[in-house]
């Protein structure tokens, strides 16, 4: 497989959307994942993204090998701590909670992490994590004992994603939390996406088709659906969204 990076920069150097679904190995089943397949070949999904805050599971090398046999969408893990890697994904995203002051989730999960990688073929993808208050107490705030940064400043969330890509981020990913009542706003999509020079990714809070399009014309280059995908596997369907501008 091609260097999946690559492919979101050339894809965002011409101006082509990319979406991903964010499967929880914690409530997929193998029984429903012979449902779920053929409903993402069927999506407009350009990449499968693997991960959850908790993930209590043992089973992501068969969800991620079932996945491989049946789909040819590149799979990225997105990790909540070094215990959800699998050498059987394609790549993974290396996340540093840049919004939170936590010292395990700005440097020492990667640690602890960074040598078990070494001995894999992942690819991995410096990534900048971003989370912004979705209006309730998301997994992600709560495990990783952090406060999103506010909703009404987007100053504050173009400053820390300026920071990443100084600090050699590849991606900045904006995250209103799985579950989140509210989307990210647009406004902070839009000028974080005018400030910085490589990928952004957007995700959490997104209930519908007309979301996903109001977060491209904000600027995101990748949009990511979880929560509004596992509840209808259907939500795609009939959608007629567009990835091109």
């Amino acid at each position: 497989m091609h260097s999946i990076y690559n492919e979101i920069l050339q894809s965002k150097k011409e101006k082509k959307k990319l979406l991903a679904i964010l499967l929880d190995p914690d409530k997929i089943f193998q029984d429903s994942l012979q449902n779920i397949i053929p409903k993402i070949n069927q999506s407009p999904a350009t990449h499968i993204f693997i991960g959850g805050s908790l993930v209590l599971t043992n089973n992501i090398d068969e969800i991620i090998r079932e996945l491989k046999q049946k789909t040819t969408l590149p799979i990225l893990l997105f990790p909540g701590n070094p215990s959800q890697i699998s050498i059987e994904a394609h790549g993974i995203l290396f996340l540093t909670l840049l919004s939170g002051r936590n010292p395990d989730f700005l440097i020492e999960h990667q640690v602890k992490a960074a040598p078990i990688l070494k001995k894999t073929n992942l690819e991995i993808i410096s990534t900048g994590y971003i989370l912004i208050d979705g209006g309730n107490q998301t997994a992600v705030a709560s495990v990783s004992k952090t406060i999103p940064l506010p909703r009404h400043n987007s100053d504050i969330a173009v400053a820390t994603a300026l920071a990443g890509e100084f600090l050699g981020n590849k991606l900045v990913y904006l995250e209103a939390g799985s579950g989140a009542n509210l989307s990210v706003p647009l406004e902070t999509i839009s000028l974080v996406s005018k400030n910085i020079g490589i990928p952004l990714i957007v995700g959490g809070g997104i209930k519908d088709i007309q979301g996903i399009e109001d977060a491209y014309a904000a600027g995101a280059d990748l949009v990511i659906i979880g929560t509004a995908f596992e509840n209808d596997p259907n939500f795609f369907i009939n959608s007629n969204l567009m990835l091109h501008d």
